[in-house]
């Protein structure tokens, strides 16, 4: 029999009670919910920046593709584009400016962390504004 640690260590408790996996009936904090939302913006900047290479690639290929990306960006539907991936980028900017601040060790106590998340949701509820604004 071979000889290593003993991992027993840890209390298991063995029952046989139901897990809830219904993430809807969670109460996520603030802090969380602009954390998950961190990620996910920044999958949506990933995503975006394929279109918004696509549409470069397709304004500098020739006169004519310059026009058509031109007539494309006056459609609402495309201005909406635009405007969700600038959107997931003004969140991602302001949420990332956050976790430097704490990892220079500011807002890193239970109360600084709702602050910040507040701040976050503050100022990116401003800046989306004002892109939209810019945008339209």
């Amino acid at each position: 029999m071979a000889k290593g640690p003993n991992v027993n260590w840890l209390p298991v408790k063995d029952d046989n009670r139901p897990v809830n996996l219904d993430l809807t009936k969670f109460h996520f904090p603030l802090p969380a919910i602009t954390s998950i939302l961190h990620r996910i913006s920044g999958v949506l900047i990933f995503v975006g920046t394929a279109v918004l290479m696509w549409l470069l690639a397709e304004s500098l290929s020739s006169e004519e593709g310059f026009q058509r990306v031109g007539e494309w960006l006056q459609s609402p539907i495309v201005k909406f584009i635009v405007w969700g991936i600038l959107s997931g980028l003004l969140y991602h900017l302001i949420a990332g400016l956050r976790h430097l601040l704490m990892d220079a060790g500011i807002g890193e106590t239970l109360e600084g962390g709702r602050r910040g998340a507040v701040l976050i949701i503050v100022f990116s509820v401003i800046s989306i504004l004002i892109a939209g604004v810019w945008v339209w």
